[in-house]
């Protein structure tokens, strides 16, 4: 076997927490870790945290990011930064939600109304370049900031806004609640993208955990697109306190369907260059930065 001969302890910090990251939260609550000897503390970015900084002081191993958070530093000429070895995810994640009152829905019917969007950087950024790829004309849409995706959904259960746009299983409980009806995925508005990713520091990727993370986390890949949706949602149900069984299973069917996950976790040159294109578009980023920069193909 090529297991580690003691329990290592990794830290893994996450920027977002949903059913969307399945097959990093499956690694942990499938047991896949345990089996290569590694323990995991899972946790999300503190507010106000810079977390190359988290890296440099010894506080985190591996990282859920995007390939869109190494552009930032780069752009400011710091190329001393953590690496993307793994992708988590090549579609974007969020729904469109509406009022259950809705009986049908076009792209199109989301000019002229108001529309609760998540204003952090790649999200927003995808909602653009996704909405444009439909045609759209972004400047009839009423794009609300509600603040943080809490904050949005409780704005969307209040009445606030004509539609909400929330990754899962947020959107699956709100329809299971009766309070809005899922009407559209932006996975299906955007070819596949570097959307999610792990990154770790060049010299963690040399150790042995590194390499046994990636044994562990390749089998967690498997298990989320192979399983019935339901054995997934039963391994990641601790995770979601207060959100129902049903709502989690059902954003992961979901993202089974879109084709969220693939097997091979390599980030691949062409889905890093449609990222670039979308923060080009958007506007966030007037250069491109080179793949060898930002990603590693192998560990």
């Amino acid at each position: 076997m090529n297991r580690l001969p003691d329990t290592d302890q990794l830290r893994i910090m996450v920027y977002r927490h949903s059913v969307f990251y399945s097959p990093l939260i499956a690694s942990i609550g499938g047991g896949f870790l345990k089996d290569e000897g590694l323990e995991a503390t899972y946790f999300q970015k503190p507010p106000q945290r810079n977390p190359y900084e988290m890296f440099r002081d010894g506080e985190v191993d591996i990282m859920q990011a995007a390939v869109s958070t190494s552009w930032d530093p780069l752009s400011k000429g710091i190329r001393d930064i953590p690496v993307h070895f793994a992708q988590i995810n090549q579609r974007d994640g969020f729904f469109i939600t509406g009022r259950p009152e809705r009986k049908s829905f076009e792209w199109k019917d989301l000019e002229g109304s108001k529309l609760l969007a998540d204003h952090a950087q790649q999200p927003l950024a995808m909602l653009k370049y996704g909405l444009h790829l439909q045609g759209l004309d972004l400047d009839r849409i009423e794009m609300i900031d509600a603040g943080a995706p809490e904050a949005m959904e409780k704005a969307f259960r209040a009445g606030k806004g004509d539609f909400v746009h929330l990754q899962g299983p947020a959107p699956q409980q709100i329809e299971k609640d009766g309070v809005g009806t899922i009407f559209a995925a932006m996975g299906d508005a955007i070819p596949p993208v570097a959307f999610s990713s792990l990154m770790a520091t060049r010299k963690f990727l040399k150790t042995p955990q590194a390499r046994a993370f990636m044994r562990a986390y390749h089998r967690a890949l498997r298990f989320v697109i192979q399983s019935p949706h339901q054995e997934v949602a039963g391994v990641e149900a601790s995770f979601f306190p207060g959100i129902s069984i049903e709502a989690i299973g059902a954003a992961v069917a979901r993202y089974q369907q879109l084709g969220t996950w693939r097997s091979d976790p390599t980030i691949t040159r062409e889905q890093y260059e449609v990222a670039m294109d979308v923060f080009i578009f958007a506007g966030v980023f007037k250069e491109r930065y080179g793949y060898e920069d930002v990603v590693v193909s192998s560990i």
